[in-house]
């Protein structure tokens, strides 16, 4: 009798047990499940030839802006479409403003963002992944042609950089020990060089490029570069975790570099190649 009785209790204690870890397990799993099935559904519709959806602002040339008929083009909007090309799917552009770009990433209003984005702070590495990247940029220094004083940056020290106080480059000019005379921004800068009372103004590769493709009787030329240490990479960006998705939009984004599309897209938007370091 207490031996039938020793066993059913234990009978009951492993089937309390059993009832107790079901309803755990079965979370888990859902949970797992429903991770998996989230994670995957970006490179499930790559696969199956469906559309990614890519957020940018459409108001940032010369990188994502609308021309003259309206249409939505620039350098890291064609870049996208050549990836979609590559990968064999369609790409929608979702437009959104800067400042809530990243936000609509994280909200899954889209796949992706093609808006000149590098991750450069620990908190956006720890949260978001970029694909080899599809522009470098750096410090420039602009100066007159005909000014052959810049042997390298060492030469800045005691020459005239207009720039704003507020910028990284006018603490770099004054790191090189140049002397800041202050402006209000690239424009002003630019015109101070050109009227001789300044003898150079710094400022980023991408945005110096940009002017002398639309000013090249300016008579100013790019005379330093920043080291390809100090450079920055732009990609498309997505939420980390989409390891096989980021592996193909690399292998998309290198056969676009050796069939020369990023050269060419590069060259028609800044009329220099800006996809490599230098």
């Amino acid at each position: 009798m207490k031996r039938r009785t020793l066993l059913a209790l234990a009978a009951s204690t492993v089937l309390l047990a059993a009832c107790g870890q079901s309803p755990t397990n079965d979370a888990e799993t859902k949970a797992t499940d429903t991770a998996a099935s989230s994670g995957s559904d970006l490179l499930q519709r790559i696969n199956n030839g469906g559309t990614i959806n890519v957020g940018t602002e459409g108001t940032y040339p010369p990188f994502t802006y609308h021309d003259e008929s309206g249409k939505l083009t620039g350098y890291d909007v064609e870049v996208t479409r050549a990836v979609a090309d590559k990968l064999g799917v369609k790409v929608e552009f979702q437009e959104t403003q800067w400042d809530a770009m990243l936000a609509g990433l994280d909200a899954k209003r889209f796949d992706m963002v093609a808006n000149q984005v590098s991750l450069t702070t620990p908190e956006r590495l720890a949260k978001y992944d970029k694909a080899q990247a599809y522009s470098w940029s750096g410090a420039v220094v602009l100066a007159p042609k005909d000014d052959n004083r810049y042997s390298s940056w060492e030469a800045l020290k005691g020459l005239r950089s207009a720039q704003s106080l507020t910028s990284n480059y006018g603490e770099l000019a004054e790191r090189y020990q140049a002397e800041v005379i202050p402006v209000d921004g690239m424009a002003q800068a630019i015109q101070l060089v050109k009227q001789d009372r300044a003898d150079f103004t710094m400022n980023d590769n991408l945005a110096i490029l940009d002017y002398l493709k639309k000013f090249p009787d300016a008579a100013l030329e790019i005379k330093l570069t920043a080291p390809v240490s100090e450079q920055t990479g732009s990609g498309l960006v997505l939420i980390k975790g989409d390891d096989e998705v980021l592996a193909k939009l690399d292998e998309a984004m290198a056969a676009l570099a050796a069939d020369g599309t990023l050269t060419k897209l590069s060259q028609e938007f800044f009329g220099a190649d800006i996809s490599q370091q230098k």
